[in-house]
């Protein structure tokens, strides 16, 4: 039997459950038992617990469907646990380094005690605050009663903040009522029926704080459940003839929170607003303890028309603390523009069930995931009518027959305004509605070795191009859906983007062609780009520097085409923030920046150099040789900041200078056996979920609808096959 049995819900915490699990499992005391409960094994979630399980015996997963709530998955989790005491962590939480260590030694000084409570500080989003949970109170040293610390109700303290004895969990037949605010529950009728504590004042779990803030305080019907938690407690309360000196603090901490829920009415639906407080003042008049006398102040009064039944009087104190805001918002706003002026008139009109709206890189063109998705669309969706945002220059280069409005003219706003379908692999403008009704796709248009979102805040330079980060994440909030190439991108788009968007681990559409292209696809595009027949293709794509003014090719090119030989060609292609000019250097370089297609440019190349650009990910679906030029790996890794070493992990082989580079290809090692285990480990980590039928999943899910058990799986990577290369007469 274990030590501790340590309970972890998953659902919709892919993103940081990795996190979770691995301060579990690196806790310098071992004698435990880790129970993820996991919605489905396919889930991202499941898929995440499913790895661990492979890793660890100590890891037992159970099974909870979504719709039982978290309340259901910890009884699931509370069930199969075989520990001496119970803990019970959020997905999205850490324990502290050293907590179960901590814990055992308080347990052996108290001896066996039903419940020990401990500290925890709630960390802030963006982790760059915490702040520590109130204090426990004074209470004995060591096991006590809980009469002696009639302030330690429970009912304020989360399920995570304390470990449990299972037996006396058993023998009490308790279980996590149902509701989102099972907490209370839990904890009142743990506090009741315990006979002996104790306290543990270190901080051993690290919560996360949401930046959506707690599921409590979501608007909705669910609101009412609260006076659900607070009858069942205080009627425990009753038929244990609780005294007086404990049921006065009990109430009056249950009472705090109702108060609180009933002095922010947005809280609840307008017309449940009289039934939530009359149904409180019945519950505060029944189990009112003879000698509770209210608390001074406001609150005091508050407490008085509650138990009233003074619904009136109850918001009409409110109302008057809202005045001043109130006039506020009646000050003046500036006139807008005209266009946007039609964009407000369009927003008054319904939705177009039937209109989809694409945009892809700012309205630099037709191109990545949200082309892909464009195409296929007109494949499987033709009902539905297509438009292209671009910028006026580049209207010439959309191929045939695409639909297409200029961005800032009236059909651009037009659009936007009635769209049910919204697209980018970007963003949209600030001033873009998110209208009840709509879907917006975020895309996506690679996958993050450089720090990205929020997540660029604690690096200067970076921040300072990025703008405001409060309007990144109004942005954010209008994503109802967000793509994901891999696991990785999963988890780094969570903490990058914060918000209440789904995770799509469909692949990326744009590299549906790197498994759907012929050979004769591949001539064809090598005919194009001028790349002279016989020639070995070098794909040199360097990324953008954040400390950098412009472009710098940070390679001799013609001293490296001079070095490798006359069998070699490069195709040069810089990163999309300077596509302007023409950097040809002749027939042995050939400038591909402009071409509008990378995956054209990739499908060309017979091998790819480039330093962290996320071109590499996209690149390792054609299985071809990789290498990476890192000649300023630590200046980069330092401003612009990293998710992970890629010199620990490369697609290939690494160089750290022109010599190492030109080296490489002149005695061929850059496709030599090694090359080829390095890029096979890479593509295993990164390949995951493209396949060649991204785009269709995505339609199909987003676009028509369908559930997403309809929706085609991925194919597994050993059962996939890229485009070939090209075979040389």
């Amino acid at each position: 039997m274990p030590r501790f049995s340590i309970i972890v819900p998953t659902h919709d915490v892919a993103g940081r459950l990795s996190r979770s699990l691995d301060s579990v499992l690196t806790q310098s005391f071992g004698d435990f038992e880790l129970i993820p409960v996991r919605d489905a094994p396919g889930s991202p979630a499941g898929a995440v617990v499913a790895e661990y399980t492979g890793r660890d015996a100590r890891v037992v997963p159970v099974v909870s469907p979504p719709s039982g709530g978290l309340s259901a998955a910890r009884n699931t989790g509370l069930a199969a646990a075989t520990g001496t005491y119970l803990l019970f962590l959020d997905g999205d939480d850490v324990l502290a380094p050293g907590a179960l260590a901590a814990l055992d030694a308080r347990l052996k000084e108290t001896g066996e005690v039903d419940a020990v409570y401990f500290g925890h500080e709630r960390v802030h989003w963006w982790e760059a605050e915490k702040t520590n949970t109130p204090p426990l109170g004074r209470a004995p040293h060591g096991a006590f009663a809980p009469a002696e610390a009639p302030h330690l109700t429970g009912v304020t303290l989360p399920a995570w903040s304390a470990a449990y004895r299972r037996a006396f969990v058993t023998e009490h037949r308790l279980a996590f009522p149902a509701g989102l605010f099972t907490d209370i529950g839990w904890g009142g009728l743990v506090t009741l029926a315990a006979e002996r504590v104790a306290l543990l004042r270190s901080v051993c779990v690290r919560h996360l704080l949401r930046r959506q803030g707690s599921r409590l305080a979501v608007p909705g019907e669910h609101q009412l459940e609260l006076l659900d938690q607070i009858d069942l407690v205080l009627t425990r309360a009753a038929e244990l003839g609780l005294p007086a000196y404990r049921s006065g603090p009990l109430f009056g901490q249950l009472f705090a929170a109702v108060l609180k829920t009933a002095a922010r009415p947005e809280r609840l639906p307008a017309r449940r607003r009289r039934a939530f407080f009359r149904r409180a003042g019945r519950l505060y008049r029944r189990h009112r303890p003879a000698a509770f006398q209210p608390p001074p102040g406001s609150v005091g009064v508050q407490h008085r028309l509650l138990a009233a039944g003074a619904y009136s009087a109850f918001w009409a104190l409110r109302g008057a603390n809202r005045s001043v805001a109130k006039a506020a918002e009646r000050i003046p706003r500036p006139r807008m523009p005209r266009t946007r002026t039609r964009y407000a008139l369009g927003l008054r009109r319904p939705l177009d069930e039937n209109l989809a709206v694409y945009c892809a890189y700012w309205g630099r063109g037709y191109a990545c995931n949200p082309a892909a998705i464009h195409a296929k669309a007109r494949e499987l969706a033709p009902h539905l009518r297509s438009v292209f945002l671009v910028e006026a220059d580049a209207v010439g280069e959309l191929p045939p027959g695409v639909e297409h409005a200029v961005i800032g003219s009236q059909g651009y706003w037009d659009v936007l305004a009635r769209a049910k379908y919204l697209i980018n692999n970007a963003n949209f403008a600030d001033g873009v509605v998110k209208r009840p009704g709509s879907v917006h796709l975020q895309t996506q248009h690679g996958t993050p070795l450089k720090k990205m979102g929020v997540d660029q805040s604690t690096y200067p330079v970076v921040a300072a191009a990025t703008g405001s980060f409060a309007k990144l994440l109004t942005r954010v909030d209008r994503w109802d859906y967000n793509l994901s190439a891999n696991r990785h991108s999963t988890e780094m788009w969570e903490r990058a983007f914060p918000g209440t968007w789904e995770a799509l681990e469909y692949g990326y559409p744009r590299n549906d062609v790197y498994y759907t292209a012929t050979a004769d696809d591949v001539a064809r595009v090598r005919r194009e780009l001028g790349v002279p027949d016989g020639k070995t293709a070098l794909l040199y794509a360097p990324t953008h520097r954040d400390h950098s003014a412009g472009f710098e090719a940070r390679l001799d090119l013609e001293a490296f085409c001079e070095a490798l030989g006359e069998d070699f060609v490069v195709l040069l292609r810089a990163h999309y923030f300077y596509d302007e000019g023409d950097r040809g250097g002749g027939g042995r370089i050939i400038d591909v920046t402009r071409h509008r297609s990378s995956e054209d440019v990739c499908l060309a190349a017979d091998a790819l150099i480039t330093d962290y650009s996320s071109i590499m990910f996209d690149y390792a679906n054609l299985d071809r040789p990789i290498v990476v030029y890192a000649d300023d790996w630590e200046v980069y890794r330092e401003t612009r900041g990293v998710y992970f070493d890629l010199l620990e992990g490369p697609p290939g082989h690494v160089a750290r200078t022109p010599e190492e580079l030109a080296g490489l290809f002149a005695d061929g090692s850059y496709a030599d056996a090694g090359s080829a285990v390095l890029r096979a480990r890479f593509r295993e980590r990164f390949c995951q979920f493209d396949d060649g039928r991204a785009a269709e999943r995505v339609v199909r899910r987003v676009l028509l609808g369908q559930p997403p058990q309809a929706i085609p799986p991925v194919v597994p990577l050993a059962e996939r096959t890229p485009a070939p290369a090209l075979v040389r007469s």
